[in-house]
């Protein structure tokens, strides 16, 4: 399969950032690229500030937002706790299946995970059963600074446990006094994991699509990126 699941060390790293600008990015290089967020708590699917919404703004798919996120929740707790709390169920098939139903239209899809990996997710499965359901290769974006180095290793040896394959880091959201630590952070994951670090990205306070998608660009290494697109 063509795409890649993006997950992250925590939750409020800046996954959906890094997921609709990737997509943007490679968009405007003339590949088909959709998005999927099937499962979010928080926020409902039609909410401008929940991911879905920012997904569908920052990648400029025409997908309805429904079909991005058809299961949502504005329990702002992890998605199987959101569905307690609001009487529902969804399985990991009906996920699976919402994903799918948009990778049918596209060369390839950026599909969003919610927190990190062991966050409990539908009724039957963490959201690292999601990504092995669907066996796409894993994005970690974590945060750049103090504790980075830590949660980042424990993410990629979660993924490698379970079989998954990670196609590297990114490290989202330093200020520029913090450059010079992050950049320390980079080299010790990298030697720590052997995971290629793939982009820096800095916090990003632009209210404009194309400048968060310039930024981006700028930023990260969209050529080793777009290889699990090709």
């Amino acid at each position: 399969m063509s795409g890649l699941f993006v997950t992250a060390t925590d939750t409020e790293v800046g996954k959906t950032v890094v997921a609709g600008a990737l997509a943007g990015v490679l968009r405007k290089k003339g590949k088909n690229i959709g998005v999927s967020k099937p499962l979010q708590s928080g926020h409902l699917a039609s909410d401008p500030e929940g991911d879905a919404k920012r997904l569908q703004w920052l990648s400029g798919v025409t997908t309805e937002v429904e079909e991005i996120c058809p299961f949502s929740f504005t329990t702002p707790v992890a998605p199987r706790l959101a569905m307690k709390y609001e009487g529902k169920e969804i399985s990991l098939k009906q996920v699976q299946a919402a994903y799918e139903h948009i990778r049918a239209s596209f060369e390839g899809a950026i599909v969003e995970g919610a927190g990190g990996l062991l966050v409990p997710y539908t009724k039957d499965a963490l959201v690292v059963d999601f990504a092995k359901a669907l066996a796409l290769p894993v994005l970690i974006v974590a945060r750049p600074t103090l504790g980075t180095v830590n949660h980042t290793a424990l993410t990629i040896q979660c993924a490698t446990a379970h079989g998954l394959r990670v196609a590297g880091v990114i490290l989202s959201g330093h200020h520029k006094e913090e450059r010079n630590s992050a950049e320390e952070n980079r080299s010790m994951i990298e030697e720590l994991s052997g995971v290629p670090v793939l982009g820096m990205l800095p916090w990003l306070s632009s209210p404009e699509r194309e400048v968060i998608l310039q930024e981006f660009e700028d930023a990260v290494n969209i050529d080793q990126l777009g290889v699990w697109f090709s």
